[in-house]
């Protein structure tokens, strides 16, 4: 009962807010969104039968800043789920939908029955204050400290798992962030969050460029370890390389633990004919040279940069490419060098109209049972989605 009379009230905020803020000035005003339909088929492995979720999925992004000191955003999400993967799994399915990890718990269960639920959630609610070189942002927030497109080692506040294709904007933390611009190419940033244990992330780092390099160094604590990382982004020969290592340490066992090396690395390139090729790899030293077992496809909202992998390497490739303006084609591919698991994601997308849009794809899960990635089956996605 709580948590709906919260839910009215900071939605209450939320429309009085636009209300005001549009009837001041709408070239102070930022409102978008969108509204899709999805539907997700699993086939799991072992021939069993073949289960689904529907989803209606809306957006709302609202942007006000009434002068050049004050921006204040709020980001919501509305969904509503049905189909038998609900019902198979119930109530699991729904307490994972709804579970928030952030120190302000804004995920809102607002209805559910064994077969749906219909959830909001607020990813986005925070202010920034800017003064010439300074910026401080305070409430849930997106702090992107990654480089790499695939894994993220540097990106210790809200770390974003690959295989959640369909969250574009990815999650945000119940932080307070500062950045101060020590010049052109180069900042200064210091952060520290809250999770719904009271455990506290906090880091600083530095963003600088050297030789056309983008370089970041960071180091702090991230909940009971401490962190020290870098990451950095440039070409060689008109290829994209960039790369991310993190190391971290218990700070209980300090003295006596060994600590956890994570380094991921990548090279992207675009052909002449528009071909887009990537690649990447992962290193996690306290990964297993075995079969990795279950992997982080569902832990959507527990991931760490510490378990992005649970094997000792994962090696990635992905190819891209415009069949005509309005239709691409992707093939992206992860595999398991130790347990030989691997997972193939082919997908299709067509734009039908400026702001209307299909894309299909499948993830295709291969290899034993216990391995990395051959526990899950197989997930075949189809998406319509409205921008406005």
């Amino acid at each position: 009962m709580f948590k709906k009379l919260k839910f009215a009230i900071i939605l209450s905020l939320f429309l009085s807010m636009i209300g005001q803020a549009t009837a001041q000035s709408d070239s102070k005003v930022s409102f978008k969104g969108f509204i899709e339909y999805n539907n997700t088929t699993w086939a799991p492995p072992e021939h069993l039968s073949w289960m689904e979720v529907s989803g209606v999925y809306n957006r709302l992004d609202f942007n006000w800043f009434p002068d050049n000191h004050f921006n204040f955003q709020v980001g919501m999400r509305n969904n509503f789920n049905f189909g038998s993967m609900i019902t198979h799994f119930s109530p699991l399915y729904a307490n994972y939908l709804t579970e928030d990890n952030g120190f302000m718990d804004l995920t809102f269960n607002l209805a559910h029955d064994s077969s749906y639920v219909f959830y909001s959630n607020f990813d986005r609610l925070n202010f920034k204050l800017s003064f010439n070189k300074l910026e401080v942002t305070v409430g849930r927030q997106r702090i992107n400290w990654g480089i790499n497109t695939v894994w993220n080692p540097n990106d210790i506040f809200n770390t974003y798992n690959y295989f959640d294709f369909d969250y574009v904007e990815r999650p945000g933390s119940d932080a307070v962030l500062a950045q101060y611009y020590t010049g052109a190419l180069s900042s200064l940033q210091v952060a520290a969050k809250l999770n719904y244990k009271h455990q506290l992330t906090a880091a600083a780092m530095y963003k600088f460029n050297l030789k056309n390099y983008d370089v970041q160094v960071l180091g702090g604590v991230m909940d009971e370890d401490f962190v020290a990382g870098m990451g950095w982004a440039g070409q060689i020969k008109g290829a994209g390389f960039t790369g991310e290592a993190s190391y971290f340490r218990n700070l209980k066992t300090f003295s006596r633990a060994t600590g956890q090396w994570v380094i991921s690395m990548g090279g992207n390139y675009t052909m002449k004919n528009s071909l887009f090729l990537n690649a990447s790899v992962i290193y996690n030293s306290s990964g297993t040279t075995g079969p990795a077992g279950f992997n982080n496809f569902l832990q959507l909202a527990n991931l760490s940069p510490k378990t992005l992998t649970l094997s000792r390497l994962n090696w990635f490739a992905e190819a891209s490419y415009p069949v005509t303006p309005l239709i691409k084609v992707d093939v992206s591919s992860i595999m398991n060098p130790y347990d030989n698991s691997a997972f193939l994601g082919p997908s299709l997308d067509f734009s039908l109209t400026e702001n209307l849009g299909l894309f299909v794809m499948g993830q295709l899960f291969l290899g034993k049972q216990a391995t990395e990635y051959g526990s899950y089956g197989q997930m075949y996605y189809m998406r319509l989605k409205w921008s406005f």
